[in-house]
């Protein structure tokens, strides 16, 4: 294609006889919306006056191959919340904006718009249990020693506890399944003990998924049915076909070690006369294989009934309760005390229906205390400002970029069970130096721009957009004041020319100016509809303000240590930094404001637990909340919580019959009912709570 240089020229200039095609149609009036005509009325001016010649250019590509070598280094240890990483290279935004003479005293005379996260979770010292009697003649306490009789699982919260006990089956409501573990059981305030899976797991009929694990089995979604119903702590067991299954397996590794030992011995033999290096051969070998064969025999013995670890998918809620996994041998020494039954009786009688068999475990409580760390740190967005000049100064401009990663790895990584750097170079250093180098064209234009440019590095995208749906809950200026928002994530790998923009259809104006700026650019460009996905630009939408969102695509680095920097296209970075700041130019001078269009569709990603075969509820969550609920950042335009009155901003606590404490409790709420059911809802709005009712949706 032809180069940047010479196709941006052909936009900026328009010298004698070199009328350019906008300024053609805008003098024979083919534009029939006025609005149109005034934002693409300036679109000549939009180009940016840093000029685009090659010297330009190439200290244009140096700064941000500077930028995203520091910003995807190892030293920044994946600029993981929590790290000393990320933090450096907030300092370094800082710095940056600072010297390009953007106003960064924002903050207590600092750019740093500063808050709470939680930065992981960890087992506290304070884990003690004891099953203990109630009956006054016969007393009896069971103290169970943490790591070798139970653990705390880290979905689930501290606390202390003396509480009833009760056993819940396998914890499953399964509407669809017609079966209910917590039917005519009253488990309020109690602690239920739950075993893993589900019934029947041998039988490729079963009502729930045959032989494999159903929507219901895993753990996260058990704790929050348990809360749901009002229990105050979980103790999982593992079932007895798991452990059969594991076993099976554990003794198929243990035969085939055994087969490699006897084979080795076997082949030796053959040997009439070995020499002494075949014997040290040999004996080197028969010592390998003899301590695979005593590692083999150890794995067996601990599959009968292992603990597991206390790191598990799911929760992370500061709401959560207790939550712990014990050994079957301590459960069953209370149930056959007074139930004269045990766990593997009671699995057999659930298979032969399915049917639930829960039961109160009389004359037992569950005393002691379970200590779950949640470590806060704090983390901040980086924001600096750019005043404008004119009767529009007041009005503002968003660009921002996240910069934030993945840290060592963990959730979010396709990486499993691996700690290794996730350096981010494309996700997100390249969006994060492409906002310092716009930054920088913007900041050094002759004139100021008729309106306010924010500049923002957000934290926290990769948790749940939490830096972005903070400054919309705390804006620097109004949001009614803020015209639009120009998002950039993941821009370092442009290839083919291909370049995609979202959000286009937010304001009827947006199409036609990328349309005219992109003839001095010739990216491919592929415009994708709507104002919601999983970067920051969807906080701001959910406030009904304009969004562009520039993308340059997914691949198969995405989420893992390969993200590096010698895979980015930085000429190719250098070009979508200028296409996003001719954009905000012609925004800025711009006689109108953009024209917000709200699209009358879901949230991409389902929002809430909403996607596949779950009823459509129509609500955004908002991970930056910290209280029990699910707190929701909007709704989706004419969805069901839409019509029925909820808003952004509230806290749901109350779904149906459920309590809810957190976004896996809304789901696993959401489930038990289908589309057209009305469900009450109960929500915490302004300080007092609202009730409201919601008719649920066909699936999307």
């Amino acid at each position: 294609m032809p180069s940047a240089t010479r196709n941006r020229g052909s936009l900026a200039e328009s010298g004698p006889g070199r009328t350019p095609s906008l300024v053609r149609s805008l003098q024979t009036g083919r534009r029939s919306v006025v609005t149109t005509v005034c934002l693409l009325g300036v679109a000549l001016s939009a180009v940016t006056s840093h000029g685009a010649d090659a010297e330009s250019a190439a200290s244009s590509e140096k700064r941000l191959a500077d930028a995203i070598g520091f910003l995807a280094a190892d030293e920044l240890e994946g600029r993981g919340v929590g790290t000393a990483g990320i933090d450096k290279a907030a300092e370094f935004l800082a710095a940056q904006f600072a010297a390009l003479g953007l106003n960064t005293a924002l903050y207590e005379g600092t750019p740093f718009q500063k808050f709470k996260m939680n930065a992981g979770v960890s087992l506290g010292e304070h884990n003690q249990l004891t099953f203990k009697t109630t009956t006054a003649d016969k007393p009896e306490a069971i103290e169970l020693k943490s790591g070798e009789d139970f653990i705390p699982l880290s979905l689930g919260g501290s606390g202390k506890l003396d509480l009833p006990v009760v056993f819940a089956g396998y914890g499953i409501t399964g509407k669809d399944e017609g079966y209910d573990d917590y039917a005519g059981i009253d488990v309020e305030g109690k602690a239920v003990v739950i075993l893993r899976h589900e019934p029947q797991q041998d039988n490729p009929h079963s009502a729930f998924a045959g032989t494999r694990d159903s929507q219901l089995a895993p753990m996260w979604r058990k704790v929050s049915n348990a809360y749901e119903h009002g229990a105050a702590a979980v103790i999982f067991c593992t079932d007895e076909v798991a452990i059969r299954k594991e076993i099976e397996t554990r003794r198929k590794q243990l035969d085939e070690a055994l087969d490699e030992l006897n084979k080795a011995h076997d082949e030796f033999k053959k040997i009439e006369r070995p020499t002494l290096a075949k014997v040290d051969e040999y004996r080197t070998k028969i010592d390998e294989l003899a301590d695979k064969v005593n590692d083999q025999t150890k794995k067996l013995g601990a599959a009968l009934d292992p603990l597991m670890k206390f790191q598990v998918p799911g929760g992370n809620e500061a709401s959560r309760i207790p939550v712990l996994h014990c050994r079957r041998a301590v459960i069953d020494r209370i149930l056959k005390a007074t139930l004269d039954t045990d766990l593997s009786a009671l699995e057999q009688q659930i298979d032969k229906g399915p049917m639930p068999h829960s039961r109160e475990i009389p004359a037992w409580r569950l005393v002691g205390e379970i200590e779950v760390i949640r470590r806060d740190v704090e983390v901040k967005n980086v924001v600096a400002v750019l005043e404008g000049e004119g009767p529009h100064a007041d009005e503002t401009i968003v660009i921002g970029a996240h910069y934030d990663h993945l840290g060592f790895g963990g959730e979010g990584s396709f990486v499993i069970g691996k700690k290794e750097i996730h350096n981010g170079a494309d996700d997100n250093g390249s969006g994060t130096a492409v906002l310092v180098e716009v930054a920088r064209l913007l900041s050094t234009r002759e004139k100021r721009l008729p309106r306010r440019v924010v500049f923002i590095a957000f934290t926290g995208e990769e948790r749940g957009l939490i830096g972005s749906a903070r400054y919309c809950r705390e804006p620097l200026f109004p949001l009614d004041k803020t015209v639009a928002m120009l998002n950039m994530d993941m821009v370092g790998r442009l290839k083919d020319e291909k370049l995609i923009i979202q959000g286009l259809d937010t304001a009827s104006e947006f199409v036609a100016v990328i349309d005219r700026l992109n003839e001095g650019f010739g990216f491919d460009l592929t415009k994708k509809d709507g104002g919601t996905g999983p970067s920051d630009h969807s906080s701001f939408y959910l406030h009904k303000i304009p969004v562009m969102h520039f993308f340059t695509g997914l691949h198969s680095d995405y989420h893992r240590p390969s993200d590096d920097v010698e895979k980015i296209n930085v000429p190719g970075m250098r070009r979508v930094a200028e296409m996003v700041a001719d954009t905000a130019v012609a925004i800025a001078e711009a006689d109108m404001r953009p024209t917000f269009v709200e699209k009358a569709s879901p949230p991409s990603g389902g929002g809430g637990g909403e996607g596949g075969d779950r009823p459509y509820f129509g609500s955004i969550p908002d991970f930056g909340q910290e209280r029990a609920g699910y707190a929701i950042s909007g709704v989706s335009k004419d969805g069901p919580a839409d019509k029925g009155g909820m808003k952004g901003g509230d806290n749901i606590i109350k779904l149906g019959e459920s309590k809810i404490g957190s976004l896996e409790d809304f789901d696993s709420a959401l489930r038990k009912y289908k589309a057209g059911d009305k469900v009450p809802v109960i929500v915490e709005r302004d300080g007092a709570e609202v009730r409201l009712e919601v008719t649920l949706a066909a699936p999307r």
